[in-house]
């Protein structure tokens, strides 16, 4: 026994030794690429061109400069230093630029910090870059294949197929009636969620809001999508609601056994309670909503919501298959999560920053005449410091962007990026960086405001389908009239900020952030026409860098109804 101890543990070594200096083959080598050399053009007697046939050769280039790694662990010990790993990401950004190569455990990772290079990778050379990291987590998350998820799955012509099927319900323009469903639907659960909301507060006194939250955002996505809402009591909603909140927290974490899939088995357990989140939500949605839609579907062309187009595309696809409307849905009514982390972060940052909550009900007073009305989605043009609160706590919070992979050989600003390589987009350092903004460490929604005369925003809003609404509301609460309409200035959300991307770019965008941006506009405003939001304890209110979720048991907060409406 003592010698074959003695065996397994020289094998264990060399083995290592083995895999370290294969890692660090592949940190040194060089990368072949095979390009194509556009044709020349040959001058003839006839003074004409004739094309030559394109060539191709092999090029050779370096991969990016970065930290040698260790035996087994890579880099990843050096980013445990950090709270999360977008910090020391930036940390060593200041070291090896703003391209440069990390090792965590045996995967190779390229990180990009800086704006140009960003675009290069996403918008240039998106077609290189379409891929997702092949982590245990997701896959244990969409039934054992990531790929069965929209925002996880690498890109193919299943997920483009996905994606055009989803656009118009989950991208709806300004004039169309999806919108307008939206802001009736969202208006609509804010009457019932307020109901909720009284008789649970006790005025000054902190509680635990972010349950009753979750379930706002997650009946506003089942009724937009699905035309069907549950009670805030039905036990079986509350339960799938805490699955989606957990996952969410989830996906927003970073784990060892992500590069270090060896590790599995000492995951065991938490791999199994992943498994058991998800199954639980796709049969709820299978009976709870799938079922019932499927008996009442007509044989007409009519789409009443989301669920009747993939129920009516699974009757006349052949490719669309039973799981992938079951897997979209969890994915899209999945994304109310996100709405209701980003809430509670806003709520949190107004019970820090009190200023902010007054400006804001300020805005509310003014739109709705003091109370007259709730505030809906149409109001978004006159609401802009609400609009920007919402942007800076999504720049505040930095959320990352799901990192891409390399699907093919490629080279990013003559550096050669092998296939299977996982890219890093440092979105934190686009948000943090004090060469992007003033004084980045201070929240402040003032940073996404511009002021503008009524002829310019005429002028900028000239091709938007609600031009003549939107004009008339700014007009009505700005006090403009013929004589001041030259030169008073209006407030006004900040337009194209090339650095601010909060939902990415390129063909991997969110394809819900219109939902998001609607949504979450539609609760903050409504809260605050209500209640002051504030702490008994602001040490409670704790946020994570580079991360736009919080825990399911997170900070409570305290509300207190307004006594009058503010000036």
């Amino acid at each position: 026994m003592a010698y074959t101890g003695l065996i397994l543990a020289v094998l264990t070594i060399i083995l290592s030794v083995v895999c370290y200096f294969k890692i660090l083959y592949e940190w040194h080598r060089k990368v072949r690429i095979q390009t194509v050399r556009p044709a020349r053009l040959q001058k003839v007697a006839v003074r004409a061109a004739t094309p030559q046939q394109s060539t191709t050769e092999l090029m050779t280039f370096p991969q990016a400069p970065g930290p040698v790694p260790w035996p087994i662990l890579g880099s990843l010990a050096f980013l445990g230093q950090y709270d999360v790993p977008f910090e020391g990401f930036t940390a060593l950004a200041k070291k090896y630029g703003d391209l440069y190569s990390i090792t965590l455990g045996s995967t190779r990772c390229l990180v990009v910090n800086n704006l140009d290079l960003i675009r290069e990778v996403l918008n240039q050379n998106g077609r290189y870059f379409g891929g997702r990291p092949d982590f245990l987590r997701f896959h244990k998350l969409f039934g054992g294949d990531r790929n069965n998820s929209l925002a996880l799955c690498d890109w193919s012509t299943l997920q483009q197929k996905r994606r055009n099927l989803a656009r118009k319900h989950c991208s709806p323009s300004d004039a169309s009636s999806y919108y307008q469903k939206m802001s009736d639907v969202g208006v609509m659960e804010m009457h019932r969620f307020m109901d909720q909301l009284d008789e649970v507060v006790c005025p000054g006194k902190d509680f635990k809001v972010k349950p009753l939250i979750m379930q706002a955002c997650a009946n506003m996505f089942s009724q937009y999508m699905c035309s069907v809402r549950f009670d805030y009591n039905d036990q079986d909603f509350m339960a799938i609601v805490r699955n989606f909140d957990e996952i969410f927290w989830e996906i927003n974490q970073g784990y060892a056994v992500d590069f270090l899939p060896w590790l599995a088995p000492f995951y065991h357990k938490h791999m199994s309670k992943l498994t058991r989140w998800s199954a639980e939500i796709r049969d709820f949605i299978l009976e709870r909503i799938v079922n019932e839609r499927e008996q009442t579907l007509g044989d007409d062309d009519t789409e009443r919501d989301f669920a009747d187009a993939l129920l009516k595309s699974l009757r006349l696809d052949p490719s669309v298959t039973r799981d992938t409307i079951m897997y979209m849905l969890e994915d899209f009514l999945g994304g109310h999560s996100a709405i209701g982390n980003l809430v509670m972060l806003a709520l949190g940052y107004i019970a820090k920053h009190p200023e902010v909550g007054h400006r804001i009900q300020r805005e509310i007073d003014r739109i709705t005449e003091r109370g007259k009305r709730n505030v809906t989605l149409y109001d978004t043009e006159s609401m802009p410091y609400t609009v920007a609160t919402i942007f800076e706590v999504l720049r505040y919070s930095s959320s990352p962007i799901v990192p891409h992979v390399a699907t093919e050989d490629t080279c990013i600003a003559g550096y050669g990026v092998t296939k299977g390589t996982v890219v890093f987009i440092n979105n934190y350092e686009l948000n943090t960086s004090e060469r992007y903004w003033t004084e980045p460490k201070r929240f402040n929604p003032s940073r996404f405001i511009e002021t503008a005369t009524l002829a310019q925003i005429r002028t900028d809003l000239r091709d938007s389908p609600t031009a003549k609404q939107d004009l008339t509301n700014i007009i009505k609460t700005n006090g403009v009239s013929s004589e001041n309409e030259r030169t008073l200035q209006i407030e006004r959300v900040r337009k194209n900020i090339p650095h601010f991307l909060p939902f990415s770019i390129g063909k991997r965008t969110c394809i819900g952030q219109n939902l998001v941006r609607g949504f979450s506009f539609i609760i903050i405003a409504n809260i605050l026409q209500k209640y002051d939001i504030h702490s008994n304890d602001l040490s409670q209110i704790k946020m994570y860098p580079a991360c736009v979720a919080v825990p399911p048991d997170t900070y409570p907060l305290a509300f207190t109804q307004r006594s009058t409406m503010a000036a």
